[in-house]
């Protein structure tokens, strides 16, 4: 490995011992505050929300087509990884900004910002991907992703049973089945309804939906582009081990 790899390395190893934490009581109390915000919102804006979750997970795992760049081969991790932070910078600046203007157009408008936000997270995730020579055109390429937004938005219970899931993916992959409808998709878009809601419900209120649309996007972005960096990083840098 040379410095640039060495630093990565590091990086990376200490994600992989955040991602094995166990829950802790800080974990609890938010899931108790996250009830109390999502008891104040009406069943159907919960319901509408879920159908969007659900039919945008379904074009990532089915679509065959997707607008993104030819993957990035025999390219250094440096180089690589410079084009990802200017990637995630612009998404992160684009996010915050979406949320803002919802968040400060009332109640219907902060509603539009859940598949907006998503959309822009997904595009990201397909970039990014892409930057680090990943050929989304293999479906099992697709579940990787989808993987790595569960590690981003997902309770720290779940986020233990995913991290194991994707340890040694490029040999697990090759045992996987041809048919893409066994992943869980149910189970995905609830951790992340669950991982969200509490971040973004206050965006509904009155006053604070602006600000809160603003930071909340900001920081999830960044979250998941973190995220998304040390998961690819774990495979092309323990190959070279």
């Amino acid at each position: 490995m040379n410095r640039y790899e060495q630093i990565a390395f590091s990086e990376m190893k200490r994600w992989q011992f955040n991602m094995q934490r166990p829950p802790g009581i800080f974990n609890r109390l938010s899931k108790r505050t996250q009830d109390k915000i999502n008891a104040l919102i009406p069943e159907k804006v919960h319901k509408g929300i879920t159908v969007v979750i659900k039919q945008m997970i379904h074009a990532v795992l089915f679509g065959a087509k997707h607008t993104t760049a030819k993957p990035l081969k025999n390219a250094a991790l440096i180089l690589r990884e410079q084009t990802v932070k200017e990637k995630i910078k612009f998404y992160r600046s684009a996010a915050a900004v979406e949320g803002g203007i919802t968040g400060a157009g009332g109640f219907f408008m902060a509603l539009a910002d859940f598949p907006l936000l998503l959309a822009l997270k997904l595009k990201l995730l397909y970039e990014i991907a892409s930057v680090y020579g990943i050929d989304l055109e293999d479906y099992r390429e697709r579940v990787y992703l989808l993987h790595i937004f569960e590690l981003a938005f997902s309770s720290s219970q779940h986020r233990n049973e995913v991290y194991r899931k994707i340890e040694d993916w490029n040999v697990k992959m090759q045992a996987m089945p041809a048919d893409v409808s066994e992943f869980d998709w149910r189970r995905f878009q609830q951790e992340y309804r669950d991982y969200i809601d509490l971040a973004k419900m206050a965006q509904l209120l009155p006053v604070v939906g602006a600000p809160v649309g603003f930071i909340a996007n900001y920081q999830l972005v960044k979250k998941l582009g973190t995220t998304a960096m040390n998961a690819y990083r774990m495979r092309l840098l323990t190959t070279q081990l």
